[in-house]
């Protein structure tokens, strides 16, 4: 008797265990769809404002047609990427093609005091330090669901309902990792 009771009473607490960790899973994946919505919106913010800075930019510097074109792309083939690989890869073009506008702009001194340009620029800068804390929010969910997907004994609850693990959205490149040297 008391060792079937044993026995009932080990199996209990295991599939107590075991639900708990399902429950975790389950957080935790939506904890990262989340983080994802949230990069996503600030993302989206960002797109639809590229548009007025480009207008802004074309009224000045209408010879720098390449440069605009290069921006407007880069821009839609961001807006249309779907997966966090694609985003990762279309928001580092687009990055590189916004600090290609910004050096187009830092050659016209009419364009750099404009207004609407200095508010334009503002406005991306805010958004740009919403997307970083976004981004770092997002990776770490994704650490986390990461972590609990690979770690036993939770693995097994996460194979069993075909939890998987989540991508990061960071940096490839190594060079763009490195704090920029400044000379005096």
């Amino acid at each position: 008797m008391i060792p079937s009771l044993i026995i009932v009473g080990v199996l209990v607490i295991a599939l107590l265990y075991g639900v708990s960790i399902y429950n975790r899973l389950v957080k935790l994946r939506n904890l990262v769809q989340e983080a994802w919505s949230s990069i996503d919106v600030m993302l989206k913010k960002r797109h639809d404002l590229i548009p007025n800075l480009v207008e802004t930019v074309k009224g000045y510097a209408t010879h720098e047609r390449e440069t605009l074109e290069n921006v407007t792309k880069a821009r839609n083939l961001a807006v249309g990427a779907d997966s966090v690989e694609g985003k990762e890869i279309a928001e580092k073009n687009l990055n590189q093609a916004m600090v290609n506008l910004f050096a187009v702009a830092e050659q016209y001194p009419d364009l750099k005091a404009n207004a609407n340009f200095q508010q334009l620029q503002a406005e991306l800068s805010s958004i740009e330090n919403d997307i970083e804390k976004s981004r770092r929010y997002y990776n770490g969910t994704v650490r986390e669901n990461n972590t609990l997907v690979e770690s036993f004994p939770s693995n097994i609850v996460a194979n069993m309902y075909k939890f998987e693990k989540s991508k990061f959205f960071e940096l490839e490149n190594v060079a763009d990792r490195e704090v920029p040297s400044v000379k005096f």
